[in-house]
């Protein structure tokens, strides 16, 4: 009885009649002798463009889904691309028919039933698939229950915050929504809940893990009304793994690599020149490979941003250090040499008792200049030197002020002075390894844990 049934209702469906109004010429002719009494009192005055309910109350319509695959998750236009299965459940009442089977129609036949109008607002590209039919199933019960179901794909976008990339996590949606039946008409509702979604468990992604998903029920309100709404929420969490080995790991030997400079001699120059330009460009390159993957114009400051600026800003340091440790260096070899020619001509001129002149161009280096010389000899140079005092006590008060910005720049000049220059590397050793490693413990507490 039961695969009569299903043959006469598929008979039913495809074939126009005085009681069925479907197409006149597209399903063939038939004449009612063909079909049983019961299918022709099932059809009789059906009308695909009628909900069911009509003037009695809003349809009910059960969702569910299966998602198949994520495709592809882009951070570039904000968008994630989806295979899903869609499964609608409604009831008919003009649909019943006598016993407890159920009917399975060609997907085809879809065009002669009444179907909802659900769609997805936030999708950008979708399609269904057709290979090698078109992907729909209709079945129908004897209690006038329809399983509508297809599969889809479809790119849906999806905001995302970018500002802890790469150890962030995303909550993306998936929104269903009735395009032309307000809330008056069609009710949308979760058939199991939670339970109603389907291959997030078992979903693998290259660079994903689903963290955790829920299901929500709610209105969407535009200018023309009220609609049904049902949305998936789920939360994308990121494998930072690839990062660390990709990036993270690559820049941090780069900065280790800058501190070999700190161990190498000072006249060295070519060698330590050598390391921290080449570490400064590599660090270029790492940074600008770094963004090839996301957009090049956004509001973000990324995590991974800002520790490769840390990186760059270390290893640009050593090499800032190099340049001061050299500066000093040849300054104290000017001032030794300085030393040395005094003392020669001191030297030389105890031979002949007489005092040389040397002026300095180091401001801030002061020489004492002991002589060996009698003592009657002196008294010559103390009267000088108090005729000298005694005519700068007659020069004008106006001269104070420029003699004591004098000392004062004499002053600020010494504080920059560094009497071992060698002391520069030994104290970076030290300094730069430490900060390193402090700012790292605040940028993984605050990224991870906050």
């Amino acid at each position: 009885m039961s695969i009569q049934l299903l043959e006469l209702l598929v008979l039913c469906l495809t074939v126009p009649h005085s009681g069925c109004m479907f197409p006149s010429n597209h399903w063939g002719e038939w004449n009612d002798s063909q079909l049983q009494p019961t299918i022709q009192r099932l059809m009789k005055g059906y009308n695909r463009y009628l909900r069911p309910n009509f003037n009695e109350g809003p349809v009910e319509i059960g969702m569910s889904l299966d998602i198949a695959s994520i495709d592809a998750i882009s951070e570039i236009n904000m968008d994630y691309t989806a295979t899903i299965f869609l499964r609608q459940r409604w009831q008919d009442s003009r649909l019943v028919f006598p016993g407890n089977e159920s009917v399975s129609v060609d997907g085809r036949l879809v065009s002669l039933l009444w179907i909802p109008d659900t769609f997805i607002p936030d999708s950008k590209r979708s399609f269904l698939h057709d290979v090698t039919v078109e992907n729909r199933l209709i079945r129908i019960f004897s209690n006038g229950t329809v399983l509508y179901a297809l599969r889809i794909t479809a790119t849906i976008a999806c905001n995302m915050d970018l500002t802890k990339y790469p150890m962030d996590k995303q909550v993306c949606t998936l929104q269903l929504e009735s395009w032309g039946y307000n809330i008056q008409d069609v009710v949308f509702y979760w058939t199991r809940g939670n339970d109603s979604v389907k291959g997030l468990d078992t979903l693998r992604l290259a660079q994903y893990s689903v963290e955790s998903y829920y299901t929500s029920v709610s209105e969407a309100v535009y200018e023309t009304g009220h609609y049904p709404k049902l949305v998936l929420h789920f939360a994308l969490r990121r494998n930072v793994l690839f990062f660390i080995l990709e990036t993270y790991v690559p820049s941090t030997l780069l900065v280790v690599l800058s501190w070999v400079s700190f161990w190498i001699s000072q006249s060295s120059v070519p060698a330590r020149t050598c390391i921290g330009v080449t570490t400064v460009l590599t660090m270029t390159t790492l940074m600008m490979g770094a963004r090839t993957s996301l957009p090049n114009a956004n509001c973000f400051i990324k995590a991974i941003d800002v520790y490769l600026g840390i990186c760059f800003t270390f290893i640009f340091g050593a090499l800032l250090e190099y340049a001061c440790a050299h500066f000093y260096t040849m300054q104290h070899q000017t001032i030794e040499e300085l030393h040395r020619e005094l003392l020669r001509e001191l030297s030389d001129s105890n031979g002949n008792g007489s005092i040389p002149m040397v002026s300095s161009n180091q401001p801030n280096q002061s020489v004492e200049i002991g002589s060996t010389a009698e003592e009657p000899a002196a008294n010559p140079l103390d009267s000088d030197i108090k005729n000298h005092a005694a005519s700068r006590e007659k020069v004008p008060s106006q001269g104070c002020g420029l003699s004591s910005v004098r000392d004062a720049s004499r002053r600020a000049a010494s504080v920059f002075v560094v009497e071992n220059p060698h002391n520069i590397d030994s104290h970076a050793r030290t300094v730069f390894p430490t900060a390193f490693l402090f700012v790292n413990i605040l940028y993984w507490l605050y990224y991870l844990f906050l």
